[in-house]
């Protein structure tokens, strides 16, 4: 929707493809739990799909692996997993479950934002993910029509980037 900073449109040569980004829109300058989409030119590091929902692993070039029931996030910026890959459930520790029921990580790339250096408090799990019905906005992610990640997925590899903003 043209106005709606929670929503763009990823180029990639001549086509188009609709996306939802952040509640907050894009911002210069990420914070945990702004809801914002962080400005920049972010690497693709791989990923995960969940097998049970997608059966054989999609293809890419990309390193992807099979997500398993305990994979979570940490996003607790006093832990010292902060921004990494967590084991659930991790007893007093904030992190996001990998493993969801709704579909939207059923295809998950890790964008390079905030992973080296990681920085306490500048916003973790900031991915490629699979869109809401409606492109809702997300939590700062980047989300893409179920159709659309896959066929898009054939393209990617190691050396590609992604740019907000």
């Amino acid at each position: 929707m043209v106005g709606d900073r929670r929503r763009g449109q990823l180029l990639v040569g001549p086509a188009v493809i609709p996306c939802a980004l952040g509640a907050g829109g894009i911002v210069c300058d990420k914070r945990e739990g702004d809801g914002g989409s962080p400005r920049g030119r972010f690497r693709l590091r791989g990923g995960a799909y969940r097998p049970d929902h997608l059966g054989l692993r999609p293809p890419t070039a990309l390193p992807l692996r099979a997500t398993r029931p305990d994979d979570g996030w940490c996003d607790e910026s006093r832990d010292r997993r902060y921004n990494r890959p967590i084991r659930l459930p991790a007893p007093g520790v904030s992190a996001e479950s990998m493993w969801r029921d709704d579909g939207l990580y059923d295809v998950v790339i890790d964008l390079d934002y905030n992973r080296a250096p990681i920085r306490k408090g500048r916003g973790s799990a900031i991915f490629l993910h699979i869109a809401r019905d409606g492109y809702r906005p997300t939590e700062g992610c980047v989300a893409l029509a179920r159709a659309d990640l896959l066929r898009l997925l054939k393209r990617l590899g190691p050396r590609t980037h992604l740019r907000i903003g």
